[in-house]
């Protein structure tokens, strides 16, 4: 899966919501806390981690790659 960022930058909880791989944003916090989601291959516990351009996040079985917007 790809996201096209149309800003500097998107954060993680609100990547999943955009994404629909989460109903809400206390859902995306949950899972971010639980350790289930990993940023550029690492375990990533900050909800509002800042995600930009090449950045890749993995959650569940979905790899979402951050990509300029055409």
């Amino acid at each position: 899966m790809e996201f096209q960022l149309k800003a500097d930058f998107i954060e993680l909880d609100n990547l999943l919501k955009n994404m629909k791989l989460v109903a809400n944003g206390a859902e995306a916090r949950e899972h971010i806390q639980a350790a289930r989601v990993k940023v550029n291959g690492e375990v990533e516990s900050r909800i509002r981690r800042k995600l930009r351009l090449g950045d890749t996040v993995e959650f569940k079985a979905e790899q979402i790659k951050i990509v300029k917007t055409n």
